[in-house]
């Protein structure tokens, strides 16, 4: 997103918060960005696609913190959960979202729901796979039905934290108790022998669930673990922002594009003895599989 579309999402985005989706117009948004009907109809086909558009930026943003946490660290750490989770909290709050999702999901709009719904799933898989990381795999079975219920203990247990303003707590602190919780619940869970919800549904939800998620779980691993390598090194910087960028192009462009990756490939190369061959090479191989499978164009 070029700076001045990005210019345009955070002006709506501070009306919204302001007037409200519903009661913001086209116009206002034009008025208080500065730009004409013609180029903001160029970015957005609508109003529906900018809060889209703001939804996307938000979140892409935080899953790239999130991610950031887990480097160099185990992902069984319990201590990481609770600040990724103590994050998406934070961003929900500082960035009203949860009052205009709330706005948005009741307009007659089937875009706006579906990317709301498939975000919805999003959100439990990835739980339902850091659950997997935290407790492993021999309980796989009953992490959906927890993932499910924590997330319903952590939201509203944000919202009434939210609602009680005089309360002094923290959002870490609320994140603690709601895991806390959570891992009776599994415990339970496991015990009773019991499932609810057949795991054959997130592939339902997601029909692309298995092959996207593990090509992204292994190109992340394989970046934070060439990070890590990268830690103290007094090109550290470069690296790491090369790394970001191959992430960023590959996880989140929907074209991809291909001579910036091979070019950074190039950089990266450079520094193969202190980010490691095999790492390479590896990355190249998750990178060439990301191009069969997403635009059928491998890089050579």
């Amino acid at each position: 997103m070029n700076d001045r579309k990005q210019h345009v999402v955070k002006i709506a985005h501070e009306l919204f918060i302001e007037k409200g989706f519903q009661a913001t117009s086209i116009q206002d948004i034009l008025d208080y960005s500065g730009i004409s009907k013609g180029t903001f109809y160029n970015y957005f086909s609508s109003k529906s696609d900018l809060v889209v558009a703001l939804f996307n930026m938000i979140y892409k943003k935080l899953e790239h913190e999130r991610n950031e946490l887990l480097i160099g660290q185990s992902p069984s750490n319990i201590e990481i959960f609770i600040k990724q989770i103590t994050l998406l909290m934070e961003a929900n709050r500082d960035n009203k979202l949860i009052s205009l999702f709330e706005e948005v999901i009741y307009i007659n709009d089937l875009d706006i729901k579906q990317f709301i719904r498939e975000g919805n799933f999003k959100t439990l898989n990835w739980v339902y796979t850091r659950f997997l990381d935290i407790f492993g795999s021999e309980k796989k079975d009953f992490l959906l039905d927890s993932a499910i219920m924590f997330l319903g203990i952590i939201h509203h247990n944000v919202r009434y934290y939210d609602l009680a303003k005089d309360m002094k707590i923290s959002m870490d602190h609320v994140v603690r108790y709601s895991v806390k919780r959570m891992i009776k619940i599994v415990e339970d869970v496991e015990e009773s022998g019991e499932q609810l919800f057949n795991l054959e549904l997130l592939d339902r939800w997601l029909p692309v669930r298995k092959t996207e998620e593990n090509l992204q779980q292994k190109l992340c691993s394989i970046i934070c673990k060439m990070k890590k390598s990268a830690l103290n090194s007094n090109e550290q910087q470069k690296y790491n922002e090369l790394l970001d960028f191959l992430q960023n192009e590959l996880l989140q462009s929907k074209t991809p594009r291909k001579y910036l990756i091979e070019s950074a490939l190039v950089s990266l190369n450079e520094g193969k003895t202190l980010l490691g061959e095999k790492e390479l090479q590896r990355l190249n191989e998750l990178i060439d599989i990301n191009f069969i499978q997403h635009v059928k164009q491998p890089i050579k």
